[in-house]
C-alpha cells in the first residue's frame, strides 16, 4: 500500500487551526487537522456534537478564515471558486413568503452561466412538489428537497452538507441520500456530508473523516478503514505488538478492536468490524492513535509526521 496521495484533491488542509474567543477564555475548534478528500469521493464529516465539524465545512465553504494552517479547495484558496462549490447547512435559509418556484427563479439569477434550470426543477418535480406552492407550507423533508435543488442546480463539483437531513425520519433521509448519490454517480460530483447518524454512513458514503474534540481520529475509504482494523476474542491478553484501539472482558476472554501489525496467534478469533463500531471504539478511546489511509494524507504528509504508528496521522 502506497504511502503517498494520488490523484487530484477535492479539499486538502495542513496543520488546519481554528479557535474562537481570546486570550484566556479562547476554545480550540479544530487543532492541527491534516487530511485531504480525493475528488469524486462521497465523505461522511462524522463526530458527535462540538467535535468541529461546522467549522471545518465553514472554513472550507470560504465562510471563515482558519487561525492557522492551509485549507486548498479545488486547487485554490477557500472562496476562490465558490461558483464551483455548493454548500447547505442544517438551518436551510430558504424565504418562507416565496413559492419554490421563485426561489428556484433567484438560484438561477445568482448563479448565471452555471444554473441547469430542468435539473433543479426535475429534483422538486421527483419530491411530488407544486412549483406554486410557498415554502412556509412545506414539510422538513420538503423543505430540505428544495434547498437541494438549489443547491445543485448550480451543478457544483465540490457539494458541502452541514446535516441538512438531521431532523428528518429514517425514510425521508433515505430518499434524499439517494438524490446526492445519484447526482455524484452521474456528475462526479465531490460530497463532504456531515452527519452522526453513523450507521446509516455504510451504504451511503465510500470515505470517512471522522473528527472530536476538534482533532482528526479517523480518516480514510471505508472499505480501507475496515480492512485495516480487527476485532479478536480470545483468552489471551498479549496482543503486543499489534495497535490495540479498545479491550473489555467477555467471559473468562477478551474481546478488542485492534490495528493488526503482523500475523495473529491462532489462539484469537477474528471478524471484521462494522463501521459503527469502528467509530465508536475511536470515540470512546481518544487515547489510542488516529489513523488515516494513504490517500486521505496530504501530499506533504510525510511517514515521519504520522507518529509512532507508521500508518497512523497524530
Amino acid at each position: 500500500m502506497s504511502t503517498t496521495s494520488s490523484g487530484p484533491a477535492a479539499t486538502e488542509a495542513t496543520g488546519l487551526t481554528q479557535r474562537y474567543g481570546r486570550g484566556r477564555r479562547a476554545a480550540l475548534a479544530l487543532e492541527d487537522c491534516s487530511f485531504r478528500i480525493p475528488a469524486g469521493s462521497v465523505c461522511a464529516l462524522a463526530g458527535p456534537n462540538g467535535a468541529g465539524k461546522s467549522t471545518l465545512l465553514r472554513i472550507t465553504a470560504g465562510l471563515i478564515r482558519p487561525a492557522a494552517g492551509t485549507v486548498r479547495v479545488l486547487g485554490a484558496a477557500p472562496g476562490t471558486h465558490r461558483d464551483r462549490v455548493g454548500y447547505l447547512d442544517q438551518d436551510q435559509p430558504l424565504y418562507g413568503h416565496l413559492s419554490i418556484a421563485d426561489t428556484l427563479a433567484i438560484g438561477a439569477r445568482l448563479n448565471a452561466g452555471r444554473w441547469d434550470a430542468a435539473y433543479a426543477a426535475g429534483i422538486v418535480e421527483q419530491g411530488g412538489l407544486d412549483p406554486q406552492r410557498r415554502i412556509r407550507g412545506l414539510s422538513g423533508g420538503q423543505r430540505t428537497r428544495v434547498a437541494l435543488a438549489l443547491t445543485l442546480g448550480k451543478r457544483p463539483e465540490l457539494l458541502l452538507l452541514d446535516e441538512p437531513m438531521a431532523d428528518l425520519d429514517p425514510l425521508a433521509r433515505r430518499q434524499l441520500m439517494g438524490l446526492l448519490l445519484a447526482d455524484a454517480a452521474e456528475n462526479g460530483t465531490s460530497i463532504l456530508l456531515s452527519s452522526h447518524i453513523v450507521s446509516e454512513l455504510t451504504y451511503s458514503c465510500d470515505h470517512l473523516l471522522l473528527l472530536d474534540d476538534g482533532r482528526i481520529r479517523l480518516g480514510g475509504s471505508v472499505e480501507e478503514l475496515l480492512a485495516a482494523h480487527t476485532v479478536v476474542t480470545g483468552r489471551g491478553t498479549d496482543l503486543a505488538p499489534h495497535t490495540v484501539i479498545e479491550s473489555h472482558p467477555n467471559g473468562r476472554g477478551l474481546t478488542a478492536l485492534i490495528r493488526p501489525r503482523g500475523a495473529l496467534a491462532d489462539t484469537w478469533q477474528t471478524q471484521e468490524p462494522t463501521l459503527e463500531e469502528l467509530v465508536l471504539a475511536h470515540l470512546r478511546t481518544p487515547s489510542a492513535p488516529a489513523f488515516l489511509t494513504p490517500d486521505m494524507r496530504p501530499t506533504d504528509m510525510r511517514p515521519t509526521d504520522m507518529g509512532g504508528d507508521t500508518t497512523a496521522a497524530a
